[in-house]
């Protein structure tokens, strides 16, 4: 499997997508006793954790691929 490179808009588009699923059908879950309260905390945590990083990697894009640039090059900071 080949893996395509995917924009980290695309990606945060992704999360967004899946975060906005995830808020409609956990409620329902725990209602219908197929989740505990604690795993839907745990799980949309852990979602909400994955969109903050991809956002603060789109915030720092810039310094992200200037230190990347830098390391190839053999620059140390």
């Amino acid at each position: 499997m080949t893996l395509k490179k995917i924009s980290i808009i695309g990606q945060i588009a992704e999360i967004e997508r899946e975060i906005a699923q995830r808020q409609q059908q956990y409620p329902r879950l725990v209602r219908e006793g197929k989740m505990r309260e604690e795993e839907r905390v745990m799980l949309m945590d852990r979602i909400l954790a994955v969109r903050a990083t991809l956002m603060f990697c789109r915030a720092h894009e810039a310094d992200i691929r200037a230190f990347i640039a830098a390391k190839k090059a053999g620059v140390s900071a």
